[in-house]
């Protein structure tokens, strides 16, 4: 395994964990997703996954994202 191999896996793993803490607290809110809470714009949770769904996308490298 090279090591551009290795980094990959890191950040996907990063974002595995994210994942499940978004859904532990959906979980706990009774939601199945983020829309319904009163804290949406604001959640600190929220924000950390997006941010590993970004950073997965371009293991870390630094730029923007073009759509």
């Amino acid at each position: 395994m090279d090591n551009h191999e290795k980094t990959a896996d890191e950040w996907e793993l990063k974002l595995e964990e994210q994942l499940q803490v978004l859904k532990k607290c959906q979980e706990t809110k009774g939601f199945l997703g983020c829309e319904p809470c009163e804290a949406f714009f604001d959640c600190e949770i929220r924000k950390t996954y997006v941010i590993a769904v970004y950073e997965s996308m371009n293991k870390g490298s630094s730029g923007g994202f073009e759509f």
